[in-house]
């Protein structure tokens, strides 16, 4: 299966069954992030769920908090998409 191919994942989101669709390199860091954290994906997704924009799929959210994390090294803002960062960030 090529890398770039979405992947369909079944989570459970505050007990409700849900799936997700993402491509492999983001369930790869996703799981490192929810490993680093110390908490499961299904508790990593429901943070992020809890926390994204109205309107705002679940699939999107995740990769802005993979994207996120990875250019950043820290956890996101809690409500990444469609928040004014106050300008570009210097040291990039």
């Amino acid at each position: 299966m090529s890398a770039l191919r979405p992947e369909k994942r079944s989570l459970t989101l505050h007990g409700h069954r849900t799936s997700v669709t993402l491509e492999a390199p983001f369930w790869d860091v996703f799981r490192h992030i929810a490993a680093e954290e110390g908490v499961s994906v299904n508790r990593l997704a429901s943070q992020i769920d809890d926390t994204r924009a109205a309107g705002t799929a679940l699939a999107t959210a995740i990769r802005v908090h993979v994207l996120d994390w990875a250019l950043r090294g820290r956890p996101p803002s809690p409500d990444p998409i469609g928040s004014d960062p106050g300008g570009p960030d210097p040291a990039v």
